[in-house]
C-alpha cells in the first residue's frame, strides 16, 4: 500500500459527497414461455416482506426507501475526498481516518487507520484482482465506495447499517417469489440483492392451483427459470434444497448463466479438429483459447464446464486434439471421452508462452480466466455452480493458484503433480474448494513431498467442517494415507466439510499424470477417478 504524507494543516470542516443510495435494488422482467410480458404478477422479496406488481411490460423494481448519504460538517476535524478510487485526507484531532476493505464475499481484507494528511490509492490495498468495497469513516461521517483492483471505479454508496455494504458483510441473500394467475409459482434464490433478473413463468398444468398470495409456500416448478444479468445468477431451487452463506448443497439444482436461451456472439478465428479457436483482449494482451461444445449442445440446458490447463512444453490446442501419448491420451485430460451424455463444455486456455506458460509473478492469468469464465457464461448456457478445472505440472500449479482466490467461481479442481513454486500465488481468500490431487512418489520435477507438505495443507486449512457459527475450520492436522509399494492409493479426508471433499491419490511413479498400476499410460486409472470426483456435485 503506497501513501504519501503531507504536513497536517487545520481545516474547517469534514465534508462527504452528498448522494443518494439504496440498501438493495432487485429489478427485472417477468414473461411467459413465449416471451410475452406478464402484467400484474406479484413479485415478493420474502426476507424483506416487500412486494410489487409487474407493469404492462412485465417490469418490476423492489428497492429499499432511498436514504440520504451522510453530509457531515465538523469544524476542526479535517476532510476526506475520494476521486477515481484515490483517497485524499487530512485529519486534525482525535478521530483518525478508518478504512476497511471487503471483498464481494464479505471477507475483510484490510483494516487500517490513518492520521495526519496524505493520499492513498485504495486499489493498492488489495493483492488479488476483483471487485471490493471500501468503507471509510471519520468521526460519525461515513462513506463507502465500490472499486476493482484493476482500476475501475463507481460512484459512492452509503454505508448505513441496513445498506448494501452491510448486506455484503453479513453474507446476506434473499428469496424471491413470483405469483401470477394461471402460472406455476416461481421461487428463486438470490445470492445478491443488487441484481437484474429475467424471469420466465410456466403456465399451470391442468388441476394445479397456483398460489395467489405472497405468503404461499408452493414449490417452484422445475421448468420455471430465472436468469440474472449480473455475475450472481438466480435460479429455481429444488424443493427443500438447503442454501448456504458460501457454496452449494451437494447435487444442487443448476444455476443457469445469462447465456441460456441465447446464441453465442463469439467469433472464432478458425476451426480445428474437435473444437474452435478464439481470441480475447485481456488488458493489453491477446489471449488464445479453444472451446469444444458437446454434439448435443442445447442453449436452454445448463451445461457443466471443464477447463484443461496445459503443461510446460505443450499448448492449449494439444488438449483439444493430439496424437495419443502419455500427456495427451485423449482430449481434455481424458474427460471428454467419459462425457457420454454431453454434459460438459470443454475449454482449453493457452498460457502466454509454450515454455514457462503461466505467470510466475503477476495475476494476469487470473484476470484472463476470470474474464473467460464471464465470457463463456454470457455466450453459452452454463451451470455457474459446476465449473471445474484440471491440469498437469505447470498446468496443475496454475490450477492450484486459481483455487486460492476463485473459490466463488470454481466448484472443484483436480491437480496432477502440483507444487508450490514457479507460479504466482495470490492471497488465499480463506474459502474452501473441492480438491483432488494425483502425484507420483518418485516425482523429481514437482517434488511429491512439496505438494504433500505445502499445497495440500493449504487447501485443508480452509476445508474443515463448519463450526457453530458457520465458519470453516482447519483440517490440516489430518494426514493422508499413502501407497506403500506398487499400485496406487486414493485417500478421502474425513475431517473436511462434505460439500468440499479432498482426495489425495499417491502412486509409485514419476512425473506424469497418467498414473497406472500395471502396463503403461494407456491403462491409466486417473480419468475415471477424476470423473467420479467431479460427478458427486
Amino acid at each position: 500500500m503506497k501513501m504519501t504524507r503531507f504536513s497536517t494543516t487545520p481545516l474547517a470542516l469534514a465534508a462527504f459527497l452528498c448522494t443518494t443510495a439504496f440498501a438493495y435494488n432487485v429489478s427485472g422482467t417477468v414473461k411467459d414461455e413465449a416471451g410475452t410480458p406478464i402484467q400484474g404478477a406479484n413479485v415478493t422479496l420474502v426476507q424483506k416482506a416487500k412486494s410489487t406488481l409487474t407493469d404492462v411490460e412485465g417490469k418490476f423494481v423492489l428497492t429499499d426507501e432511498p436514504m440520504n448519504a451522510i453530509h457531515a460538517q465538523k469544524p476542526g476535524l479535517g476532510y476526506i475526498n475520494i476521486n477515481d478510487g484515490v483517497l485524499d485526507f487530512s485529519q486534525n484531532g482525535n478521530a483518525p481516518v478508518k478504512i476497511r476493505i471487503f471483498d464481494m464475499m464479505g471477507n475483510q481484507v484490510l483494516n487500517h487507520s490513518l492520521t495526519g494528511s496524505g493520499r492513498l490509492d485504495l486499489r493498492q490495498g488489495v493483492s488479488a484482482h476483483g471487485t471490493y468495497i471500501a468503507r471509510v469513516r471519520m468521526g460519525n461521517a461515513e462513506q463507502a465506495v465500490r472499486f476493482t483492483a484493476s482500476g475501475s471505479y463507481s460512484s459512492a454508496l452509503t454505508a448505513q447499517k441496513n445498506g448494501a455494504l452491510y448486506l455484503i458483510q453479513q453474507g446476506k441473500a434473499g428469496n424471491l417469489q413470483v405469483v401470477a394467475n394461471g402460472f406455476d409459482t416461481l421461487k428463486i434464490y438470490l445470492p445478491s440483492l443488487d441484481t437484474v433478473l429475467a424471469l420466465t413463468l410456466k403456465k399451470s398444468t391442468a388441476g394445479s392451483s397456483p398460489s395467489s398470495s405472497p405468503s404461499s409456500s408452493g414449490a417452484s416448478s422445475p421448468s420455471s427459470s430465472a436468469v440474472s444479468s449480473s455475475s450472481s445468477s438466480a435460479t429455481s431451487l429444488e424443493p427443500g434444497e438447503q442454501t448456504y452463506a458460501f457454496g452449494y448443497a451437494l447435487k444442487n439444482a443448476p444455476r443457469p448463466s445469462t447465456g441460456c436461451g441465447k446464441n453465442s456472439t463469439l467469433q472464432k478465428t478458425r476451426s480445428v479438429e474437435n473444437g474452435d479457436r478464439f481470441e480475447m483482449k485481456v488488458g493489453s494482451e491477446n489471449r488464445e483459447y479453444f472451446i469444444t461444445l458437446p454434439k448435443n449442445y442445447d442453449n436452454t440446458k445448463p451445461h457443466k464446464v471443464l477447463f484443461a490447463m496445459h503443461c510446460m512444453g505443450s499448448n492449449a490446442e494439444d488438449f483439444v486434439h493430439h496424437n495419443p501419448d502419455q500427456d495427451h491420451p485423449s482430449p481434455y485430460y481424458g474427460q471428454q471421452k467419459l462425457d457420454t451424455k454431453g454434459e460438459f463444455i470443454f475449454v482449453a486456455p493457452r498460457g502466454d508462452t509454450d515454455g514457462m506458460p503461466w505467470s510466475m509473478n503477476s495475476d494476469k492469468d487470473h484476470k484472463f480466466i476470470d474474464q473467460l469464465i464471464t465470457t463463456i457464461n454470457e455466450n453459452y448456457c452454463v451451470d455457474t455452480t459446476r465449473i471445474f478445472m484440471t491440469g498437469f505440472s505447470f498446468g496443475a500449479m496454475v490450477t492450484n493458484s486459481m483455487a486460492q482466490d476463485m473459490q466463488h467461481r470454481l466448484r472443484a479442481v483436480a491437480v496432477y503433480a502440483t507444487a508450490d513454486y514457479n507460479i504466482y500465488l495470490p492471497q488465499n481468500k480463506g474459502k474452501p474448494i473441492a480438491w483432488m490431487a494425483v502425484h507420483g512418489k518418485k516425482d523429481g520435477t514437482c517434488p511429491y513431498n512439496t505438494a504433500k507438505t505445502s499445497a495440500l495443507p493449504r487447501i485443508l486449512k480452509n476445508n474443515g467442517k463448519a463450526d457453530a457459527n458457520g465458519n470453516f475450520t482447519d483440517a490440516s492436522s489430518e494426514k493422508p494415507q499413502e501407497v506403500g509399494g506398487s499400485g496406487h492409493l486414493c485417500y478421502d479426508f474425513t475431517t473436511v466439510d462434505p460439500r468440499f471433499p479432498v482426495k489425495w491419490c499417491s502412486w509409485n511413479g514419476e512425473h506424469q499424470w497418467t498414473a497406472y498400476d500395471n502396463g503403461n499410460w494407456q491403462s491409466t486409472w486417473v480419468p475415471e477417478e477424476v470423473n467420479k470426483f467431479f460427478g458427486q456435485f
